[in-house]
């Protein structure tokens, strides 16, 4: 998708209705419980990511997405979105996802325009309510990562569209053992868990632009 087409629509994505819970479970395995915001836990931590849409040289629409340092935790070398735990300073979870870009990636907040936000997805292993915002940064951006941040992915749309990047592979996880989990392959990447999640309902948004 050419990131001036993916601008002249942004009315119309702003207005799209979001498929939610339709479009999470094409990425969630079988034996995953699906939540919506209505029976998310009262006790979950609460988590705002970016989806961040930009150009690359060719003027295609990508998504930036990172690769997780290691580190003694969950999601320890997994590829994500930037964002994080919301701090007591941030005015709401927005805030949060435009901060912790700028500390993961280097981003300037002054630069990012968020235009939607995307359903909340609950991810049990770490008891976090995660709300994902899209957004858009109008030129090809440098990135500088943190200790956080072991590689910087640029996912090209035309690849999230791509059927035949779907597949499956074999992991246990906090609730089943030897189970059959879907992802998005790009590249060497195997992306999956919540931030396939999420793609899946961006995938749907903007197979409809």
């Amino acid at each position: 998708m050419e990131f001036n087409y993916l601008c002249n629509n942004l009315d119309q994505l702003v207005k799209m209705s979001l498929p939610g819970i339709d479009a999470h479970k094409n990425l969630s395995p079988l034996q995953r419980p699906l939540f919506t915001k209505y029976n998310i836990p009262n006790t979950a931590k609460k988590a705002g990511v970016l989806v961040l849409l930009y150009p690359n040289q060719d003027q295609e629409t990508t998504i930036l997405l990172t690769k997780r340092a290691q580190y003694k935790g969950t999601h320890s070398n997994q590829i994500s979105f930037p964002g994080g735990k919301k701090n007591p300073e941030d005015m709401d979870l927005e805030t949060t996802a435009i901060r912790e870009t700028f500390e993961e990636v280097g981003l300037p907040q002054i630069d990012i325009e968020v235009h939607k936000k995307l359903s909340p997805i609950y991810i049990p292993p770490s008891n976090f309510e995660v709300d994902a915002y899209l957004a858009t940064i109008p030129y090809t951006p440098v990135f500088t990562k943190n200790y956080e941040v072991e590689e910087i992915i640029h996912l090209p749309t035309e690849a999230l569209l791509d059927p035949n990047n779907l597949t499956t592979f074999k992991t246990s996880t906090s609730y089943a053992n030897n189970i059959d989990v879907p992802c998005f392959m790009f590249k060497e990447h195997c992306i999956w868990g919540a931030t396939a999640m999420i793609l899946s309902e961006v995938k749907e948004v903007l197979k409809n632009l």
